[in-house]
């Protein structure tokens, strides 16, 4: 044998057989659908944990709006008292000049006007009396949601503390299983790994069998010439209805599955 010929036979031994391409890509798919389960189990919790950050958001707004009607019912207290103030002043004003009025007349007209602000400031003192209630209702109300809103975020820590642990854990997973998928990428035939990422761009899994003349991914017969050809050179061909990469079941399983029964 000369040395070109033998070249190519140790070429040919060194190179890797098909079944074992297969089985890397049937590997990487195996990993692909993992990491992709992984993502769409993690997807909840980012919901669960704004539900949560809702929930407290509602919780503190509630203690927030009880306040503010605090703050408005004591403005308004403040308000009133400087107003009964006022007039209370302006009636002792008013009733020292009741004598130094010179005419019946304008004596009366003034007499009327110290009745009126006694009146209104009788009536404001009632709308303060009503405030102070009101303000210690409002009180009790910020309270309680106050009260509501501790046992609301106590509750909600813990659960919210195993949700972003549960995400980091699932974040590690993936980023473990990127790291196996780009392993196992290297080891299969570039044309062949191109189509299997443009196949798994539409359609998951990307790679399937055929059984009986039936395709795994789709559940439509593939022609009887097809379906031979695969059984025969456990090579891999496009589904003509899904576009999926199929191949024989023996393709892509481990050689100990493909072994013969031993006789008996």
């Amino acid at each position: 044998m000369g040395k070109r010929a033998l070249a190519r036979t140790e070429l040919a031994v060194r190179r890797p057989p098909v079944q074992d391409k297969l089985m890397a890509l049937a590997e990487l798919q195996k990993i692909d659908l993992e990491s992709a389960a992984l993502r769409k189990a993690a997807e909840v919790y980012p919901r669960q944990m704004a539900e949560l950050e809702r929930e407290l958001g509602a919780a503190r707004g509630a203690v927030e709006a009880e306040r503010a009607r605090l703050l408005d019912v004591d403005r308004q207290r403040r308000t009133l008292e400087q107003n009964i103030s006022d007039e209370k002043e302006k009636v002792k004003k008013w009733e020292g000049r009741l004598a130094e009025q010179r005419s019946t007349r304008e004596y009366a007209a003034l007499a009327r006007e110290i009745d009126i602000a006694k009146k209104a400031n009788t009536t404001m003192a009632e709308e303060l009396v009503e405030l102070g209630k009101g303000m210690a209702t409002l009180r009790e109300t910020v309270k309680q949601k106050e009260q509501e809103h501790l046992a609301r975020v106590e509750g909600v820590a813990g659960r919210l503390a195993e949700l972003r642990r549960q995400t980091e854990s699932f974040a590690a997973q993936v980023k473990g299983l990127d790291g196996q998928r780009a392993a196992a990428a290297a080891q299969i035939h570039a044309p062949l790994l191109q189509r299997y990422e443009t196949v798994r761009k539409r359609r998951m899994p990307a790679l399937v069998t055929v059984i009986s003349g039936t395709c795994q991914g789709c559940n439509m017969n593939v022609p009887p010439q097809l379906y031979n050809t695969l059984k025969t050179t456990l090579g891999t061909d496009i589904c003509p209805s899904c576009h999926r990469i199929i191949c024989a079941p023996e393709a892509i399983e481990p050689p100990a599955a493909r072994a013969p029964a031993a006789k008996g």
